[in-house]
Formats: structure tokens, sequence, C-alpha cells
């Protein structure tokens, strides 16, 4: 059409028709012009505005920016931007809270860091104050040991010289009947530390052990296996023993063969010092067949004596060994009440060599005054005690023929009549039990007033021993006056009148001590062993050894905050006691008088309740039952090598002086199946002054529950696990315990607090 248009033009636009070209090529020329910009509008908008709308965020500056924020007003002329607009706006609002709150975090942060560096400073000035009361306090110990060093020297246990094995060096006695500790024991094989080890040799390694009685053999071999004294290294033995009886009578050896064989012992070292030659008796007749034998510095114990024989504080009198290997049936033994029973005394015997004489004339006062004294007493007597029989002002049974065939007996010695048996149910129907010494007064003790003091101790009679001289078992550190009478034979007049004088008190209080006496140093082949060791322990001054701690087995538990373990909550009671204090556990001081108190106290504790010098097993230094931890009655101290001096505290330490240790106790609790009653007694023992640990004796095979939650008192709680049902246990010495005092008591007893600090105090 241009070209048509420019032809036309060239030939000047002049013809027919010219004007109407014109006109429909100026209208052909705007639809090509209107086409062209519809064209670029329609192609070349739609890529620019995709340009540009996938540049927008890249615009350096918002307002470049085509789709830039509107305004409210612009934005929420729809309904679901209006809600998110309100969304907005509470959003907006939470976060400039959270700001606030955060610049308020920020200054407290602030402050906390100002006291953090004001407490450090603080902790560094008190570390230095602390370093210098350190400081002071190490001068202050260096010093102290300074002034100790100088004032108390040094002591250590001392060396142990043992002497050769063939010495013999210190002098011989005159005769050895002269024969004391001083001049016939070597102390140098007996130091106090060396815990007194005792060799006893194997009777079956020598001739004269095949004649032995058996059961006797038998029961001293099985108390030897058990005793913790003896030793088998016979080179640091103290003392060596040796049992040569009781014999059997076909089978008995020559005086001079048993002398020899006693002097060829490995270790008698040429006179036999340190040696303790043992007869024990099971029958009435004891063959005093060591009269007769040079026996050199050795000891000797057995049930008959002569007077040119025994020697006092060195030979041993020993009671007979009636139970050789059966325990004593306690079941038949009589009760001790009612005091008075059917007989005021009873006698049974038999003398021959005397009898006939006795039983045809009396001689009288008269003769005696002049000088012709009678050469036995017991003519008298057994006239007088016919009178008091026959004068029925109480009853009494005296008989002076025995029945049956007597048993036998030493000469002037009344042998005793029936089967043991028999004597036993007469002597239960006794108040007293006359027992009439020898008429030789030569024969200090025999075998016969030995057994019919052991029988009467039995049974709970009490012994009157006719005859000053006796020398009864034990004699030296027993006072037989607390269980027996001893009334000299001329004084036979008086015994009815003195008998029935004693109150009903004083028969009940020897009646008790003759049964003691009996259970404790008489009963068993174990109880006579233990007692002849702890005679001689007890001559030379060694301190016993101490009782075997019971190991405890623990039983595993859970402990928690129980409900009412308030401290606030106890039964604290209105008792005002003064200031108390209340501390960690803390143990009893050691013992330190194991090597002194025997030979400071040896004769108050001879002489002191429960029993004479607590021989055997109550000796002073055993723990079974020391005076010191005695507590409300019911307690028992147990360390082995322990004993407090009392104190109940600092503030109370403090009171005394200072000089006093503070001490604690231990709660001993015995329970059996009652958790419930348990776990309340334990609560109840929260916040208790004083208190070092409790023991909870389980008495149950059945274990607690795996689910029980123990209270926590503040204290530790031990629940020891025992080998079988028994009251006993809670007296067993467990070595959890570390305290002298002991608080036993049952699981359903309630003490308040205030009781059991008055009673610990």
């Amino acid at each position: 059409a241009l070209m048509t248009g420019y032809t036309m033009l060239r030939n000047g636009g002049v013809g027919n028709g010219g004007q109407p070209w014109v006109l429909r090529w100026s209208s052909r020329i705007r639809l090509t012009w209107l086409s062209f910009t519809l064209f670029i509008i329609l192609v070349f908008f739609p890529l620019i505005a995709h340009y540009y709308l996938t540049t927008i965020d890249d615009a350096d500056d918002a307002g470049k920016r085509i789709f830039g924020p509107r305004t409210g007003n612009e934005l929420c002329e729809v309904k679901h931007v209006q809600d998110l607009c309100r969304i907005r706006e509470s959003v907006s609002e939470e976060l400039l809270q959270l700001e606030a709150k955060r610049q308020e975090l920020n200054s407290e942060i602030a402050k906390l860091n100002l006291k953090i560096e004001a407490c450090k400073k603080s902790i560094e000035n008190a570390k230095q104050d602390l370093l210098q009361l350190k400081n002071v306090i190490s001068q202050t110990e260096h010093s102290y040991k300074e002034l100790m060093a100088q004032n108390q020297p040094k002591l250590s246990l001392p060396i142990r010289l043992l002497p050769d094995k063939d010495d013999a060096t210190f002098p011989l006695p005159k005769s050895n009947r002269n024969c004391r500790l001083h001049n016939c024991f070597d102390y140098s094989r007996c130091p106090l530390t060396s815990g007194f080890p005792v060799y006893v040799y194997n009777s079956d390694d020598y001739p004269f052990g095949s004649s032995l009685d058996p059961l006797i053999k038998q029961a001293f071999e099985a108390t030897v296996r058990t005793n913790v004294y003896v030793t088998e290294n016979a080179n640091i033995a103290c003392v060596y023993i040796i049992l040569v009886g009781e014999m059997q009578e076909p089978m008995m050896p020559k005086p001079t063969e048993l002398e020899q064989q006693l002097h060829s012992l490995p270790y008698w070292r040429t006179d036999g010092h340190n040696h303790l030659i043992i007869n024990l008796s099971r029958k009435s007749e004891t063959q005093n067949f060591i009269y007769n034998i040079s026996t050199g510095r050795a000891m000797i114990a057995q049930s008959t004596f002569y007077d040119a024989q025994y020697r006092p504080g060195f030979d041993i009198v020993v009671s007979p060994l009636v139970h050789a290997m059966s325990e004593p049936n306690f079941l038949e033994i009589p009760p001790q009440v009612p005091v008075k029973r059917k007989y005021l005394f009873s006698f049974q015997g038999e003398k021959i060599e005397s009898l006939r004489s006795s039983l045809q004339e009396v001689r009288s006062f008269e003769e005696e005054i002049e000088g012709n004294a009678p050469a036995d007493y017991d003519d008298r007597i057994i006239t007088t005690l016919k009178a008091v029989q026959d004068s029925k002002l109480d009853f009494v049974l005296v008989e002076f023929t025995c029945k049956n065939q007597p048993k036998a007996s030493l000469p002037t010695e009344w042998a005793l009549c029936g089967e043991r048996d028999d004597r036993l149910e007469l002597l239960k129907l006794s108040t007293f039990a006359l027992i009439i010494t020898p008429g030789d007064t030569r024969l200090v003790i025999s075998a016969g007033c030995a057994m019919r003091l052991f029988e009467a101790l039995e049974v709970g009679a009490i012994p009157v021993v006719l005859g000053e001289q006796v020398q009864l078992p034990y004699n030296d550190v027993i006072r037989w006056n607390e269980a027996a009478l001893i009334i000299p034979k001329p004084r036979i007049t008086e015994v009815h009148f003195l008998l029935r004088s004693i109150s009903d008190n004083d028969l009940l209080a020897m009646r008790r001590q003759g049964r003691f006496l009996w259970e404790t140093y008489f009963s068993t082949s174990d109880n006579v062993f233990s007692t002849v060791l702890a005679v001689i322990r007890t001559r030379i001054q060694i301190p016993a050894a101490p009782i075997r701690e019971e190991p405890a087995v623990e039983i595993p538990h859970r402990s928690g905050k129980a409900a009412g373990t308030d401290p606030n909550m106890a039964d604290n009671g209105d008792l005002d006691l003064g200031p108390v204090e209340t501390e960690p556990p803390y143990a009893s001081p050691k013992y330190l008088r194991n090597f002194t108190l025997t030979a400071m106290d040896i004769y108050r504790n001879w002489n002191s309740a429960p029993g004479p010098f607590h021989l055997f097993p109550y000796t002073p230094f055993d723990p079974v039952l020391p005076s010191e931890a005695k507590f409300l009655g019911s307690g028992t101290g147990f360390r082995p090598i322990g004993g407090g001096a009392g104190g109940s505290g600092k503030e109370f330490q403090a009171a005394l002086g200072g000089n006093v240790p503070r001490e604690q106790f231990t709660v001993v609790m015995l329970t059996y199946e009652r958790e419930e009653v348990l776990m309340n007694s334990l609560e109840r023992l929260n916040g208790l002054p004083y208190l070092n640990k409790v023991v909870v004796v389980w008495n149950s095979p059945k274990l607690p529950s795996e689910d029980l939650l123990w209270p926590d008192i503040g204290v530790p709680i031990m629940v020891v696990r025992t080998e079988k049902n028994s009251l006993n246990n809670r007296f067993l010495p467990w070595d959890e315990i570390d305290t002298e005092a002991i608080l036993s008591i049952d699981d359903d007893a309630h003490l308040r607090h205030d009781e059991i600090m008055f009673g610990f105090r």
C-alpha cells in the first residue's frame, strides 16, 4: 500500500478518482498504527510488569517498590483482611509487653551480677580469715603436742624377751612347799600385752594318757578346742597345762613312773615352772596320787589337798567335774522361791572310822577345859544335831548312818550316802545343807566336801560349812561369805540359833549368789577350765581377751522423708533439761585402762555384784557387762577395746570442767514382723539429742517388704539380720555399735525425748 501511495504521489496524484484513494490510504494508515500500538501494549507491557513484579524485593529504596506497603484504610477493605489486621495488632501488643519484661529481667540480672561480685569478694575475705584460723589452730595443736611431749613421755608396747628353752636361772626355793608366784613363776613369759597364750599338752602322746577317765579326757579336749587362750605355738606360751586325772584305778601308773613322765615333758625346763597340773574329779573319791610326786615349780589344780601339799596363792582348788560331757538340765533346777523349805537343814553321811566312838559317849566340856581336848569335834557335832532333831523346834533331817553302802572316802572324811539323784531330792527340800569337813585338820579340802558344795549350790540349798580351816574352790578370788556360811566346829551348839536368825532377804540373796557361782564357775567343763585360767590370769594381772564382736549382716532398705518425721512434731515432752546440742554421730573414745584396771581395781572388781570379781565370763575386761555401759538398766557395752569415761555432750563437758569427753548413745531396737509399729517408733526418734545410731535387730526370718519406706531421722538406721529368732539377740555385741551407752528397747515401747535424755544424762 505504501508503495502504491508513493507511485500515485509521484504521478501527481491527479486523475480520476484520486481523492478517494487518498482517503482510503489515510484510513489504512490509522488502522496500521492502531494495530501496532495494540501489539505493543499486549506483548511488551506484560513482560515489563512481570519483570517489575519479580524484582520488587530487590529494590534498595522502599519508595521505588511498585507494590509497597499501603495504609490500613487501603488494605482493610475486605473482611478477612480486617481479621488479619486485628491479629497483627494483638501480636504487636504482646511483643511490646515481652520486650518490656525482657528489659526488666536484664536489669535484675545486672543487679544480681553485682551481688555475685560482692559475694565473691566476701568469700575471698572469708577464705583469708579461715586460712588464718587454720594457721592459728595448727600452731595451737603444735604447741599442745609439745607441751604433752614434755609432760607425758611417749609409751609403746614393751618388747617381749622370751627366755631360752632350757633357762632355769632364777634361784630355787628352799622347799617346793614355799613356792609362790614371786619365786616359782617366770613373769618374763607373760607380758601384759601377750594376751595370755596357753599351751595344752596332748595327753595321748604320753603313757599316762591311756589311764585317764575317758569322759574327763573328752570333755577336757572339747573345752580346749574352743578356748580363746589356747595356742599351738609352745614357744610363745605363758602357761603350759597337762591333764593327769582323774585316772582309772586298774590302769593307774606308779608314782615314780608318773613323776618321770612329767619331768620328761618337752617344755618342763628342769623344774616345771609356768606349768599347771590339772587333776579333775568326776566322783567323790578323788585320788590324791600327786601327793607323793615331786612337781617342782609346777602349779597344781585339784579337789583334794593336804595342808602340807597346798600352797596358798599358787595352787588352785577346783570344783568337781560332775557334768563332763553334758549340759545340766536347768529345767530340773528348783526355783529360788519360796525362801524357806520343808527342812531347816539336812545332812546325810557316814564316818566309818569314828562312828562307833561317836555313838557311844561324848566327852564333856569340862574334860576339854581341863586340857583333854577331844581328838575330833565330830562327836559333839553328832550329839548336838541329834538333840536339835529330837527337840522338834524345826524340821531337820540328820542321818549319820547310810541306808545303803556309803561311797568311798578318805580317812576321817564323811562319806556320801545314796545316789546323786536321791541326795538332790533331799537338798531340794532343805533351806540349808550342812557340810562337815574331815576330822583330820591336815586335810584342808576333799573331793567329798567339794561334791557336797556343788550339789547344794545346784539346787539352791545354802551351804553351811563346819570347819573354818577348809579351802573352798577358788577361795582366794571368790567371797564365799556371800553364798555360804563358814562356821568353826566349836560353835556347833550355836548353829541352830544362827540359822534361825537369818532373815528371808539375806537367805534369798545368798541363794541367788550361790546359783550365780554354780552357773558361772562350776556347772560345765567349759566353765571349770575357763575359771582355772581366769584365776591364773588375774593373779599375774593380765587383762582378759575381749569378747569377739558379732558381725552385723545389714538388710538393704530404702530411706525417705516419711510422714511424721518433722522434728517439730516429735514427742519432746515438757521436762526442762537445759541446753541440748545436736551433733553428727560421734564414736565413744577407746578405753585406755585395759592394762591398768587389773592392778588398780582388782579388789573392787573381785567383790562387786553380780558375782565375785567377774571371774568368767564377767571379767572386768570382758565387755559383756561393764559397769560403765549400763544405761536405763537395759544396755550393755560391746566395744572390745572400748570404755567411756562418761559425759553427755559438750555442754555437760564444759560444766564438768572440760575434762570429761562427750558421749552419745545407740538405740538397739528389737522387732518381729511389725512394720507399721516399727516405723512409728523410729519416727518418734527424729531430732533426739545425743543419738548416734539406731540398730534395728530384725528377729524374723522373713525380710521386710521391698517397698517399705524407712523414715529419715537424721542419723543412720542399721537393720541387722539375725540367724535365729531369740530375745537375746538384742544383747549380742554387734560390730556396728560405736558408743558405750546403749538404750535397748522394744519396737512398741514409747519414751518421750525428755525421758530418754534424763536417763542418759
